[in-house]
């Protein structure tokens, strides 16, 4: 007997892990410094100041997918996947939690609406190819990555580590 594999139901399962993500990124960039945030620590790795703008981008983003229309304060720093970008300073991370709280409660009510049929619809960004379901995947597993390397840097540059909400 063959089970049908319900992408709905896979959706409102993200929903925990969708909350918990919401509480770590407002916990992980409490208390870094405007001057911090920018700090790539003789790298070219990403900063956190990039990394919590992506994130919030990729929230608005989905969330035009999944039929709301808003903007993100700095979507001209993010649109279209823009990786991060030499010479150029990034918003402090105060401005990013103000569209996170904006931009959480519209998501969380798009994904749990969403249609079975709108789940299964197709798109391509640059080469690939993917459904809305794919890119709600890889959201929920992009999200906790990206505050991850955020703790990270938290501890290189001399800050406690990130609090958990429980």
């Amino acid at each position: 007997m063959e089970t049908k594999v319900v992408k709905k139901d896979a959706i409102d399962s993200f929903m925990d892990l969708y909350d918990l993500h919401s509480q770590l990124f407002i916990n992980v960039i409490d208390g870094i410094s405007d001057k911090d945030a920018n700090n790539r620590l003789n790298t070219k790795a990403n900063h956190p100041s990039w990394l919590a703008g992506s994130l919030v981008q990729e929230r608005f983003d989905l969330a035009n997918t999944l039929g709301a229309s808003v903007k993100s304060t700095y979507d001209d720093l993010f649109k279209n996947h823009k990786g991060i970008q030499d010479g150029v300073v990034y918003p402090v991370l105060y401005n990013y939690k103000s569209d996170w709280k904006k931009i959480t409660p519209i998501l969380k009510d798009a994904m749990l609406n969403v249609s079975e049929e709108k789940l299964e619809e197709s798109f391509e960004m640059g080469s690939m190819k993917f459904t809305t379901f794919d890119m709600i995947s890889m959201l929920i597993h992009r999200e906790p990555y990206c505050i991850g390397q955020i703790a990270l840097y938290r501890r290189l540059l001399g800050y406690d580590a990130m609090k958990y909400p429980f």
